[in-house]
């Protein structure tokens, strides 16, 4: 029953970009009828992810500014504090417990984070500019792999100049399942606001200014690395750095798919070729 939450839930995500637009919802019900009944879930979760696809779809319908601002501002607020694990009435299964990837380097653990996931379907589905053909997304990867060959090595050379990794070449058994679920559950969430919700809107705002793009830019790259200074000041500033690369993604291309491919790109080449997560301090 667990599973069939979170594979409801990722049909969800993938039915958001397909014709009719419409699919995804009747898949997310059923990701939350599964929840209910596996215990992944509690009445108060569905409450709030309830309001929250209410909150974006009144944003993207809103006629008025003053009412895309204020609903904006709590689909906004309610996003992040269900990506932050602050609101009650979710139970995320363990996948991986504290296991040793790389020699001389942290444990890693990692969840499925439903609440983090429903985030990044209600963002990317209502409120997130997507790519509507095939063409549309050949334009896209092509305007984007520059961009990806940049923030690799900018991100990925100043974590190996400054100790936090080093280069590990390995394949775990965990690998596909850290890369399913760290795109669907994590990635995917991460892009929708920061980027597609955001930044989208921040540029928005600022449009009649010719520096407004890269102020949005910045302040969603900065917004970014805040979000991962728990993990330590170096990795704020290497998320910081990686941030600036999903950002010019998506201001590049104005599309979603350009800073989620960037991101997960990143993470996997990390995952599968250098220390995961971190070496530990002194090592």
């Amino acid at each position: 029953m667990i599973l069939s939450a979170f594979l409801f839930l990722a049909l969800a995500i993938g039915a958001a970009w397909l014709r009719p637009l419409s699919l995804w919802l009747p898949l997310f019900v059923m990701a939350l009828a599964w929840g209910l009944v596996g215990g992944v879930l509690e009445p108060v979760a569905i409450a709030v992810l309830t309001v929250l696809t209410a909150t974006a779809y009144g944003c993207a319908k809103a006629q008025h500014a003053w009412q895309r601002l204020v609903l904006g501002l709590l689909a906004g607020v309610l996003s992040l504090a269900l990506a932050m694990h602050k609101l009650p009435g979710f139970h995320n299964p363990l996948l991986i417990d504290r296991v040793v990837l790389s020699a001389g380097a942290a444990p890693f653990t990692q969840y499925a984070n439903f609440d983090k996931g429903a985030v990044g379907l209600i963002l990317l589905a209502l409120l997130c500019r997507r790519v509507a053909s095939w063409a549309e997304l050949r334009e896209v990867l092509r305007r984007t792999a520059p961009v990806l060959a940049i923030t690799l090595l900018a991100t990925l050379g100043f974590a190996v100049a400054a100790g936090v990794v080093g280069v590990d070449l390995k394949f775990p058994p965990q690998t596909w399942r850290f890369i399913a679920v760290n795109l669907l559950f994590t990635v995917v969430a991460e892009e929708a606001f920061f980027r597609g919700f955001l930044q989208a809107r921040l540029a928005g705002a600022l449009a009649r200014f010719h520096w407004g793009a890269w102020l949005a830019m910045a302040v969603s790259a900065l917004l970014f690395g805040a979000a991962h200074l728990g993990g330590g000041l170096l990795y704020g500033i290497l998320a910081t750095i990686a941030g600036f690369g999903y950002a010019w993604a998506y201001q590049r291309t104005q599309r979603i798919e350009a800073a989620i491919l960037v991101h997960i790109a990143l993470n996997v080449v990390h995952f599968i070729a250098f220390t995961y997560p971190a070496r530990l301090p002194g090592v």
